[in-house]
């Protein structure tokens, strides 16, 4: 068609101006492109230790994340143990939050040469952050720290009176309690006492020394936890083996009260009741142990 090029190269020189003479210059003689270098070279041996330093991070994420994650039902599972315990229902959910955080904690500082399996450690981690959660809160009314006040001092009066436990009809009666009201005091108090035998609390430190730092005691504390388990392990055999059992069940089979209650063949309730007197007793013997005859 006339009035357009059928120059193939006009397209080339579009919005600018060809060549003098018309002419398209050879490729030839076009400017070679800059070399593309690189500015440093990096050693064979060190492009290995970057890779491997990339794998090995690689490879301890995807081990973080498999350990979370086996490892999220055991969170609940301490929730709901622990749950058991509050006299006034606390908000589940805060303490699935605290206790997965626990997990993570764990899974992100887990180094297995130096701890056990990952399980034990993180049960450890998660019962921690959960326990961290209900010390913040507030459990017992004023009245009910009276009268454990009360309950306390008349164990310790009569122990000393006897050489021995007083049954709980008697500390009832030195308490000016019922036995049902006794009972009921112990079972609101639980949290405390649950809190004291992990070692949470200022006033009964505890079970909680037996567990060691993530660093690994030092020869004292070693020494010191030596002691506590000892003492740990008469206060247990000096229960009365029925108090005894529901410890042992409780705390080393890891089973819930309803299925401690169908090992005894008793009630919940009644389960719930000596479980309560089992740390109230366990709690004062240690006291006992470690401070001295009062």
């Amino acid at each position: 068609m006339s009035g357009q090029s059928t120059d193939p190269t006009a397209g080339a020189y579009s919005g600018t101006s060809r060549p003098a003479g018309g002419e398209v210059p050879a490729e030839s003689a076009l400017p070679a492109p800059a070399a593309l270098t690189c500015p440093v070279e990096v050693p064979p041996e060190a492009l290995r230790a970057r890779a491997s330093r990339t794998y090995e991070r690689e490879s301890r994420q995807v081990l973080e994340e498999r350990l979370i994650l086996e490892h999220l039902p055991l969170v609940r599972h301490i929730v709901q143990k622990v749950a058991a315990h509050i006299s006034r229902p606390a908000d589940v959910e805060d303490l699935i939050s605290a206790g997965t955080l626990g997990l993570v904690r764990a899974a992100r500082a887990y180094d297995p040469s130096r701890h056990t399996e990952f399980k034990t450690y993180a049960y450890i981690r998660i019962r921690g952050a959960v326990l961290d959660e209900l010390r913040a809160r507030s459990f017992a009314p004023s009245a009910v720290h009276g009268e454990i006040r009360r309950i306390r001092q008349a164990y310790e009066r009569l122990t000393a009176e006897r050489g021995s436990p007083p049954e709980m009809e008697d500390l009832a009666r030195a308490a000016g309690l019922s036995l049902p009201r006794l009972y009921r005091t112990l079972e609101r108090a639980r949290t405390q006492q649950f809190l004291s035998i992990h070692g949470l609390s200022e006033d009964r430190p505890v079970l909680g020394s037996l567990v060691p730092a993530d660093d690994g005691p030092g020869p004292e504390a070693e020494v010191e936890r030596k002691e506590l388990l000892e003492q740990l392990a008469h206060a247990i055999r000096e229960l009365p083996r029925r108090d005894r059992l529901i410890i042992l069940l409780y705390y080393e089979r890891d089973l819930t009260m309803k299925e401690v209650a169908q090992v005894l063949g008793i009630t919940e309730s009644r389960v719930s009741q000596l479980h309560a007197a089992a740390l109230f007793k366990l709690s004062m013997k240690l006291k006992g142990g470690r401070e001295g005859p009062q």
